[in-house]
């Protein structure tokens, strides 16, 4: 759960973009802010927009009962509260949560157009902190990729090491040992990303760099483990065959994991 502050209200937004309407509710009623919420959805206009942002994000939106709200909206004796909302229509725009972060949480396209019913200058403004989290989230992200990145290229002088010193015959020729190294190197690149690196460069000839560098931040992870590994391999005298069948398989094993546990924290 993040949390911006715009115009001296702190607003919460949780990891897949839903913003608190309570928050945004705040910033006009700081007693009754639930109150706020209802009225705004009393609106037809209100209705309206969230039926159709339903019908374009959600299959499973019931259209049948949105028609009953959108056909007693703006009457006096209409009444709407997010939970009856989400229920009745199975929308999903709109979520009621309890617990430490709870109140009534929508989707950044709803939160916004609730944020412009409070007010277009506070609406203005949380566009802009909701920006700045996003810039810094990928700023962020940026900074983790370029980590493991290095750590991958401090490996390659324990991989090239164990190359010169146990593949790497005396009084060869230099042509010769980058053949060595390379086919090493290819080695690694066949067991993670299943084709060497010429292999790679004839399909993405538009590309500017190598394979490594359009890696995921997973692959990134699992290639200087196998660096690693396949270091250690080539001291025990493996065969090439049995390092690219072990590698492979210590692949599967740990992109498996890493993406297991990186869809965990999505959900969570």
């Amino acid at each position: 759960m993040h949390k911006v502050i715009v115009q001296e209200q702190e607003v919460s937004i949780s990891k897949n973009d839903y913003i608190s309407l309570t928050d945004i509710a705040k910033s006009k009623n700081s007693h009754e802010p639930k109150d706020v919420v209802k009225n705004w959805l009393r609106n037809k206009n209100t209705i309206e927009f969230l039926g159709l942002w339903e019908q374009i994000n959600n299959s499973d939106f019931k259209g049948v009962e949105f028609d009953t709200f959108k056909n007693e909206a703006g009457l006096n004796s209409f009444t709407l509260s997010p939970s009856k909302w989400a229920e009745k229509t199975n929308a999903i725009g709109i979520v009621t949560k309890a617990g430490r972060y709870g109140g009534t949480y929508a989707h950044k396209d709803i939160a916004f157009e609730f944020a412009s019913w409070i007010s277009a200058e506070f609406k203005l403004f949380l566009i802009k902190e909701f920006q700045r989290l996003k810039e810094d989230e990928i700023e962020k992200q940026q900074l983790g990729w370029d980590i493991k990145r290095t750590i991958v290229k401090m490996n390659y002088h324990i991989h090239t090491d164990a190359i010169k010193h146990h593949l790497i015959p005396h009084n060869i020729s230099k042509n010769h040992k980058n053949f060595v190294y390379a086919n090493e190197a290819d080695l690694l690149n066949v067991a993670l990303f299943g084709r060497t690196a010429k292999e790679w460069e004839d399909i993405n000839s538009d590309k500017i760099g190598n394979m490594r560098d359009y890696a995921s931040v997973e692959q990134l992870v699992v290639l200087a483990n196998l660096e690693s590994l396949n270091a250690e391999f080539i001291k025990q005298k493996v065969s090439p065959i049995e390092r690219l069948k072990r590698l492979n398989e210590i692949t599967i094993e740990q992109l498996e994991l890493l993406l297991k546990y990186n869809r965990k924290k999505v959900l969570k």
